[in-house]
């Protein structure tokens, strides 16, 4: 028997959210956001279910082709654009469309000579200040792209810093700086992360571009996931491999950084941060484990971690575990670890088989 480590990975859930997105920005194009392995879920896998998208946005060229190859015929947006003059080729053989941000990237465009079109967007940095072009620089950057045989600039986007927070003013500065850019006609904007899309009707332009609610995971600082109508994706599930009776006083893990107030059973899990579990959570972290709710014990070790098993008396050797999905939201995992959900699933290891379903109840 393999280790029991696996994170169920439901497409019908990405499917709903998908949804959800469509259903909150109507008449606009989605562009989903499948970038790194499909923010670990699997870049393929989530391709597939979420081909009703308009487009996919991602950050390798590697990547697109990869996508290509699989028959999808939609949009491809590389985020960060290409790295190098030597992508050129391959960028128009996928058929890509090339994100503008800076400079160089322009000066490659117009020293490279192109053996087939490519299709471009800028990219303008409206307050995030991570990249893009400044807006006074639109009418020069236009210009110039026109000039240039071959190249076709399809549309303009930019990039909101705090829309997880539907209170702060600085999202509307940005909404208004965007609608500010004069771009040539028929020139698509896109301007709604998932945060956006949520929660600012006006970033919702002719093309959103839904991340993190698409893996169901909340855009909105304080807002329940399920509050916004999205559906959990992963489930990290696991087995009990251990159940261990413990005398009052005795120390649990590493650093005896929990101690037994009484006489008590302490189940052990195969999971650990050598698998993308966060090690930092301190104790009291929420578990299930075979239908309740227990509170994780000591320090997360790099294969295991242990748990209080007080309130599931019945959980034995090879009880089922879940980690995080829908009894215990990766959200609330990722609060008690002081990080995003974004950052949780994207560091699940390799090693740990992702297989479709849901895992059960």
């Amino acid at each position: 028997m393999s280790r029991p480590l696996q994170a169920f990975i439901d497409s019908a859930a990405l499917r709903r959210n998908l949804h959800r997105a469509r259903e909150l920005a109507p008449g606009c194009r989605v562009m989903a956001v499948i970038k790194s392995d499909g923010y670990g879920h699997g870049l393929l896998r989530v391709a597939e279910a979420l081909r009703a998208a308009d487009g996919f946005g991602i950050v390798r060229v590697e990547d697109a082709a990869a996508i290509r190859d699989s028959g999808y015929d939609g949009q491809i947006l590389l985020l960060e654009g290409m790295y190098g003059a030597d992508e050129l080729g391959e960028i128009a053989r996928v058929g890509a469309v090339v994100v503008l941000h800076h400079e160089e990237q322009l000066r490659m465009l117009e020293r490279s000579p192109l053996h087939a079109p490519i299709r471009v967007w800028l990219k303008f940095d409206t307050g995030m200040h991570r990249i893009g072009f400044r807006p006074a620089e639109a009418a020069r950057l236009i210009d110039r792209l026109t000039r240039l045989p071959g190249v076709h600039l399809d549309g303009a986007m930019s990039h909101l810093a705090s829309a997880d927070d539907p209170s702060d003013p600085s999202t509307a500065e940005q909404i208004a700086c965007f609608a500010s850019i004069e771009l040539p006609p028929g020139c698509s904007r896109s301007l709604a992360n998932s945060a956006g899309l949520v929660a600012w009707p006006d970033s919702r332009l002719d093309w959103v571009r839904p991340g993190i609610m698409l893996y169901g995971s909340s855009p909105l600082t304080g807002v329940a996931a399920t509050v916004q109508g999205l559906a959990p994706v992963m489930r990290l599930r696991s087995q009990l491999i251990a159940v261990r009776p413990l005398k009052s006083g005795e120390a649990v893990g590493y650093g005896e950084a929990f101690r037994c107030p009484e006489d008590m059973m302490i189940g052990v899990v195969a999971c650990g941060y050598g698998d993308g579990y966060p090690r930092h959570v301190p104790c009291g972290t929420p578990v299930w484990v075979d239908g309740r709710r227990v509170p994780l014990v000591g320090k997360v070790s790099m294969g295991m971690l242990s748990v209080d098993l007080r309130a599931a008396p019945q959980a034995g050797v090879g009880a089922p575990v879940e980690l995080w999905g829908g009894h215990v939201h990766v959200d609330e995992i990722a609060a008690a670890a002081g990080t995003v959900s974004y950052e949780l699933m994207c560091r699940v290891s390799a090693s740990v088989p992702r297989v479709e379903g849901t895992g059960g109840d």
